[in-house]
């Protein structure tokens, strides 16, 4: 039996715009191929999973988003590593694009790729998770964002 460690925490944004979705292309490791992604990454320490879900994709798309609702909580397993990922992934809509903005290192470049595009280059995708997240967006599941209750500490 393996023994994997906890998952990490990640979050992603579904952007639809259109018809098209915001998608990153990254490169995971400085000499692997790119891959395609939402805008995702790590809940840091100290933020709300709403501020890094926001904040990730700003840093990876320069795009100024505003969270609509929750699309639901994603679990992978990588066969490849001891640990895996729950992804919290959020429907949000475009605010503004910053193109001054410098992307976060590994990011190639975001794009707005139909379902189509997205179904053709599947076998780009970093995960499972890129194409259900849009999926589920497709099909109309949403969860009220009060559905995550951030508490504050006691003092």
């Amino acid at each position: 039996m393996t023994a994997y460690r906890m998952p990490h925490v990640t979050v992603a944004t579904v952007v639809e715009r259109d018809g098209r979705y915001l998608v990153v292309e990254e490169r995971v490791d400085a000499f692997g191929p790119t891959v395609i992604n939402q805008p995702a990454g790590h809940w840091d320490e100290g933020e709300t999973l709403f501020a890094a879900a926001v904040r990730e994709t700003l840093e990876e798309t320069a795009w100024d988003v505003e969270l609509e609702a929750l699309l639901g909580v994603y679990e992978y397993q990588p066969p490849a590593l001891d640990y895996g990922f729950l992804r919290f992934a959020f429907a949000a809509r475009a605010l503004r694009h910053r193109p001054q903005h410098a992307l976060d290192r590994g990011i190639e470049r975001a794009l707005w790729l139909t379902r189509e595009e997205l179904d053709a280059c599947r076998a780009r995708h970093r995960s499972p998770m890129v194409l259900r997240c849009v999926d589920d967006h497709r099909a109309g599941r949403r969860l009220p964002l009060d559905a995550i209750a951030h508490l504050a500490p006691r003092t």
